[in-house]
């Protein structure tokens, strides 16, 4: 598997999860990225600069156009915590003292630590919708509803690939009427 093909994998994944979403300008989208996995190692188990990169430069261009934030999950050894640009955080929103590494934060939090124009850490987010590359847990990070999308790219190098939007919780019960443009089409019958 070449870096030229990682980019065009994850460019091809992330352009077709976002035809199946509402997301607009301002929202976030969250990526866990394994870059072991990408080229079949165990994750955590084989780090990939170069492949973390590819990633990258098929994603954050396509997010970038329409105008939604990138953020990147580290690994588990910063407590899965997020890198974004400042300009995503919400008002009060906290950041934390952390700059993602190799082995502590992972290849692709690095990678879009050292390209963003300003980047923070955060602890959590509530992304707007998410791909998970290599089974990275990108739950955690998702608002409520997650709603699993199915795309036909299923994986990027060797790693798995899962992708989720979210929409807003339904209340009210059976007297209550639904916004089906909030709801991605999900309103129940």
């Amino acid at each position: 598997m070449t870096y030229e093909e990682i980019r065009e994998q994850a460019k091809a994944a992330v352009t077709e999860l976002i035809e199946h979403t509402h997301l607009k300008e301002g929202d976030i989208f969250i990526v866990g990225c394994s870059s072991s996995e990408i080229k079949g190692a165990n994750i955590g188990r084989g780090s990939d600069l170069d492949a973390a990169k590819a990633v990258y430069e098929g994603v954050y261009p396509v997010l970038k156009e329409r105008g939604i934030y990138l953020a990147a999950q580290c690994c588990e050894h910063l407590n899965r915590a997020v890198i974004v640009e400042r300009a995503a955080l919400l008002p009060g929103q906290e950041i934390v003292n952390v700059v993602p590494q190799l082995h502590a934060g992972g290849s692709f939090a690095m990678t879009v630590y050292q390209n963003a124009e300003d980047p923070v850490a955060l602890e959590e987010i509530k992304a707007d919708a998410g791909m998970d590359i290599g089974d990275t847990l990108i739950g955690m990070h998702l608002r409520k509803v997650a709603v699993p999308v199915r795309i036909s790219v299923k994986k990027i190098g060797e790693a798995h690939v899962v992708c989720a939007r979210t929409r807003p919780k339904f209340i009210g019960g059976s007297r209550a009427v639904y916004d089906d443009v909030l709801s991605g089409g999900d309103i129940p019958r």
